[in-house]
C-alpha cells in the first residue's frame, strides 16, 4: 500500500466538494493531473470516465478505487477524495461510498497496482476499526483512521507469510524427494546450425545422432547429409 502512503504524506487527501459521482471522479482526476511527473496532456479524467462506465469500480463497505491506466512509465501515483456525506455509487450493497482511492497505473505499474488494490481489498473485510473510517468528522481524523488501517492490514500480510513459512517449512520435512538413478545416462554434446535456406548442419560425434530425422525440425529443415565437420570433436 505504498501509493496510499505516499498520497497521504504528499498531501493527497481532500475532501470532496459535493457528494455527486462523477464531479467527484472529475475533481480526482484533475489533481493527479496537476501532479508535476505526469506528463502534460495526460487525460486521466476521460480514462476514468470510460473505465467507470464499463465497470463500476466500488468495493464496497463505502469505498471505490477507480484508476486510468496509461502507456507510458512512471509510479504508480494516488489520490484519495473524502466525502462526509458518501456518495451514490451504485455499490451493489447499496452504502454510500465515503472514501474514493483513485490510481494512475503507468504500463510498469500493473502488478503493482493489482497488489494494492487486492490490499485495500483485504482490509475492508479485515481491519476491525472500518466504520470509524466512515464515521470521521474532518481530514485529520480520516487520515489518522487511514493510517492505522493501512499499519493493521500490512502487520496481517506478514503474520500470514510468516504461517505459511512455518507451513511450508514443518512440511519439508514430511516430503522425500525423489531420488533417480542417473547411472544409466549418457550425456552426449550436439549442436544443429541452420541457415536462412533451411539447411542444417549437425556437429556431434556420434554418427547416430548426425543421421537423425529430427521430426520436429523436419519440415523446416533439411539435412545436409553426413561429413567430416558434423562428426568432428568439439
Amino acid at each position: 500500500m505504498d501509493a496510499l502512503i505516499n498520497a497521504l504524506q504528499q498531501g493527497r487527501l481532500v475532501e470532496l466538494p459535493d457528494n455527486d459521482k462523477n464531479d467527484a471522479l472529475h475533481f480526482l482526476a484533475h489533481i493527479i493531473e496537476a501532479i508535476p511527473s505526469v506528463p502534460g496532456g495526460t487525460d486521466v479524467q476521460r480514462f476514468v470516465m470510460a473505465r467507470e462506465r464499463s465497470t463500476n469500480t466500488t468495493l464496497g463497505k463505502g469505498w471505490a478505487c477507480p484508476y486510468a491506466r496509461v502507456h507510458f512509465e512512471d509510479d504508480l501515483i494516488c489520490v484519495v477524495g473524502w466525502s462526509p456525506e458518501g456518495i451514490d455509487y451504485g455499490a451493489p450493497d447499496g452504502i454510500p461510498v465515503s472514501v474514493i482511492v483513485m490510481y494512475l497505473v503507468p504500463e510498469n505499474q500493473r502488478n503493482h497496482f493489482l497488489r494494492e488494490a487486492s490490499m485495500v481489498a483485504r482490509a475492508l473485510i479485515a481491519y476491525p476499526g472500518l466504520e470509524k473510517v466512515s464515521s470521521a468528522k474532518g481530514l485529520d481524523e480520516i487520515r489518522e483512521h487511514l493510517l492505522n488501517l493501512i499499519k493493521s492490514t500490512k502487520e496481517s500480510a506478514r503474520s500470514d507469510t510468516r504461517a505459511r513459512m512455518i507451513q511450508l517449512q514443518s512440511g519439508a520435512g514430511d516430503y522425500a524427494m525423489p531420488v533417480y538413478d542417473l547411472a544409466g545416462f549418457v550425456i552426449v554434446p550436439l549442436t544443429i546450425i541452420a541457415d536462412h535456406g533451411h539447411n542444417r548442419v549437425v556437429l556431434a560425434q556420434n554418427h547416430s545422432l548426425v543421421e537423425y530425422p529430427f521430426p520436429a525440425w523436419s519440415r523446416d529443415l533439411q539435412p545436409m547429409g553426413y561429413s567430416k565437420m558434423e562428426v568432428g570433436a568439439f
